[in-house]
């Protein structure tokens, strides 16, 4: 290391610009006089006696009057434990930094970006276990059997659980048993090209990583409900819509349940229009207070942003990118209901069931 890197670095260790090359030139002419120092390095002679103070209040050197102000380099065992000491805390400053940017602490962050996949299928775990209301996940075999067992606790406890199965790079598919599926998911389609790996948990959380042909090996978990409603939609048009089911738990006859509203919209509008008599539960939140809330009553009308088409069997998803409700009365007061993130309808609807048919 020459000189000047060893200025540098003696600034990097807390030394002011004058006081770092002070030192570098003291150690090199042993001991001397403020004015030989000040004129053998870079420091101004009106500056000299502040700087050779400051390092002797810091342990680097001594000063001594002959004549005029001498100084030499103090014994450098306790500058050498300092900087040893210094060098330790950013080896292990360095190794926390890298831990934590591996691995952040999810409890304290909206989005946390990992390096590995199984950091994320890990706090995909966890959060399918406690998932209340719908599970909307995309998968490899290999990770559905990993996950498996949470998406089975998950079915137990109520939650509605979409899985679309697709193929990992350069390998043929193994499908789940229909046992696997019925135990683990309401509904299960495949799609025949690989896919990230995505899982979103009650509108809220995201778990998303890039396939395994991606550039580089990374994963997101994020907590925010507009960031999970987009990645929603990808998972409908991509890995949902347009594709097989290979496993369906769904009833034809009431109760008939509902997570998604737009697909409640496409089944009850041609019933609205056979004339037949819709008695429905809906489970929400108030869009005014955010509380949430129960209305019962009768389905009587359909409201979207797209144009229907009478000869399509069944009304394209595209016609409900916009807006999407339906109308439920009960005799007492008139409920307008939205789906996802509605803003301009009375209720967010979490859950619709369909009572019965008439």
């Amino acid at each position: 290391m020459d000189a000047d890197e060893l200025v540098e670095t003696l600034e990097d260790a807390g030394l002011s610009p004058y006081q770092a090359d002070a030192f570098v030139t003291l150690l090199e002419l042993g001991s001397a006089s403020a004015t030989d120092i000040a004129q053998a390095s870079s420091v101004p002679d009106p500056r000299i006696y502040d700087v050779l103070r400051g390092l002797e209040d810091q342990g680097y050197i001594e000063t001594y009057e002959q004549d005029s102000l001498h100084a030499r380099a103090h014994d450098p065992a306790e500058v050498l434990a300092d900087l040893r000491s210094r060098a330790d805390r950013f080896e292990t400053a360095a190794g926390e930094i890298e831990d934590r940017w591996s691995q952040p602490d999810i409890e304290e962050h909206k989005v946390s970006i990992v390096k590995r996949l199984d950091t994320v299928l890990a706090r995909a775990d966890e959060l399918i276990r406690e998932a209340s209301n719908q599970v909307q996940i995309g998968l490899t075999p290999g990770q559905f059997a990993d996950l498996s067992d949470a998406l089975a606790t998950a079915r137990e406890n109520g939650v509605d659980v979409k899985v679309c199965l697709f193929p990992e790079l350069g390998t043929e598919p193994t499908l789940p048993p229909t046992d696997a599926l019925a135990r683990a998911c309401t509904e299960a389609r495949y799609r025949d090209l690989p896919s990230p790996f995505l899982a979103l948990i009650d509108r809220s959380w995201t778990c998303f990583s890039p396939h395994g042909n991606s550039t580089n090996e990374y994963g997101m978990i994020v907590n925010d409900r507009t960031h999970a409603y987009v990645f929603h939609w990808y998972f409908l048009t991509c890995l949902w819509e347009v594709h097989e089911t290979i496993y369906s738990a769904r009833r034809d006859e009431p109760p008939i349940t509902y997570v998604d509203l737009r697909q409640c919209l496409r089944d009850v509008e041609p019933l609205l229009e056979q004339g037949v008599t819709i008695e429905a539960t809906v489970v929400g939140y108030d869009t005014e207070t955010g509380r949430e809330v129960t209305k019962r009553g009768t389905i009587t009308d359909v409201a979207y942003a797209g144009v229907s088409a009478s000869d399509e069997r069944v009304m394209p998803l595209s016609q409900l990118a916009g807006k999407a409700a339906i109308t439920l009365e009960n005799g007492e007061e008139r409920t307008t209901v939205g789906g996802w993130g509605a803003m301009l309808e009375d209720l967010e609807a979490v859950r619709i069931t369909i009572e019965s048919l008439e």
